[in-house]
């Protein structure tokens, strides 16, 4: 994550918006799991900075949730919203997120931009990381907290299902599967516990 937010900074000297927006995009991702799809689509509406929650429309499901935000992801969404709006005091929509030029930053200007951020970090090795591996990082970290703090990880997934605006928990439980880290933890605690975990 360090390199990669590095790498933001980087990445358009001329245009110090394009690497902020970048970073911002890729903190939130990490932060809050979304799907990039729907940090591209918030509206300044959206993001209510005063209560740390930013509302989801449009999601895989046709269903809007909200989504509360650390207090470190709303410190930085803020700096970020200060700057968009000196350098751009009359914007073109209402887009949280802008371009370069002005406008609502794209799906493709996200993965474009994830790419390039990538390769400056030389994080572009093996199988390349995309913006929904973001995503996957940040439900398996929270699986693995609640390992660690020996929660009742069954109990808390449809928490996360929720949050992460899953159908179901069955949708969140693949992330199980999905890290060797993760299921080594699993694995110590179900021996620890005498398999009650």
């Amino acid at each position: 994550m360090a390199s990669l937010i590095d790498a933001c900074h980087r990445i358009s000297p001329e245009v110090p918006l394009k690497g902020r927006t970048m970073a911002t995009l890729i903190g939130l991702l990490a932060s809050s799991g979304l799907r990039s799809g729907e940090v591209v689509r918030l509206d300044r509406s959206d993001v209510d900075l005063a209560n740390r929650v930013l509302l989801i429309r449009k999601t895989k499901f046709r269903k809007d949730r909200l989504v509360p935000v650390h207090t470190t992801t709303q410190a930085a969404l803020g700096c970020y919203a200060r700057e968009r709006d000196a350098a751009f005091p009359m914007p073109k929509d209402q887009a949280f997120f802008l371009s370069s030029r002005g406008n609502r930053l794209s799906a493709t200007g996200l993965q474009n931009g994830f790419a390039e951020v990538r390769k400056l970090a030389g994080l572009d090795g093996g199988k390349p990381l995309r913006p929904h591996d973001l995503r996957h990082r940040f439900a398996v970290t929270r699986l693995g907290l609640w390992h660690q703090q020996r929660a009742s990880v069954q109990a808390l997934l449809p928490l996360l299902a929720t949050y992460l605006g899953h159908a179901s928990y069955s949708e969140t439980a693949y992330y199980l599967t999905g890290s060797a880290d993760l299921l080594a933890i699993a694995a110590e605690r179900a021996f620890l516990d005498g398999g009650a975990a």
